[in-house]
């Protein structure tokens, strides 16, 4: 069995156990779908938001809404394809009226998220937002002050960076996004 194909044995193993999970109040927050995460198994960069949208909750897979279409824009532009990348999140299931996850619901996905990256062991992280920078790298770490600086997480090579949500927000602020991503594609050439 090749690399990829044994990771995504492994991912399906670890998904298998939690494809019930009631471990904090997300679970009975009106989920559809537990959104593990989506895309190549032996992935050298990984994208890590903050948790799924309606869409995504809909759809069993992370940004496929329109803050998915503008990261799908921006990783093309970037010359990253979305089938060579995996995509996460910090929690798993839709926090109520898209608020932010809140510290139990994280501790209990942090360790679904940790087994993921210790399968995949991608070359770069990025994290997409306050949430997954703060929750990969210290509470201290402020996304304005952070972003486009490379830091180690667990020996990896993570760069954090602006949610494609605040970019539909705050579309001046896409060109940093674009930014990082070019810059987590030549760390990725780099390694």
């Amino acid at each position: 069995m090749d690399q990829k194909k044994y990771k995504q044995k492994l991912l399906e193993e670890i998904y298998t156990q939690y494809k019930n999970c009631q471990r904090c109040p997300l679970a009975q927050a009106e989920r559809n779908n537990i959104v593990f995460g989506d895309g190549n198994p032996d992935a050298d960069l990984m994208l890590i938001g903050e948790g799924p949208g309606r869409n995504e909750d809909l759809q069993g897979k992370p940004f496929v809404g329109r803050a998915g279409k503008l990261l799908d824009e921006l990783l093309e532009s970037a010359n990253l394809k979305r089938g060579d990348i995996f995509i996460g999140n910090i929690v798993k299931c839709r926090p109520p009226n898209n608020r932010l996850p809140l510290p139990n619901e994280i501790a209990e996905c942090l360790p679904l998220l940790e087994k993921q990256i210790k399968i995949i062991r991608p070359k770069v992280i990025c994290t997409l937002g306050s949430c997954s920078t703060r929750t990969l790298l210290g509470n201290d770490k402020k996304i304005t002050q952070s972003r486009g600086k490379l830091f180690k997480w667990n020996n990896i090579v993570t760069i954090p960076t602006f949610h494609p949500a605040y970019i539909l927000r705050n579309p001046k602020k896409m060109p940093d996004l674009f930014e990082d991503l070019r810059l987590a594609a030549q760390n990725i050439k780099n390694k």
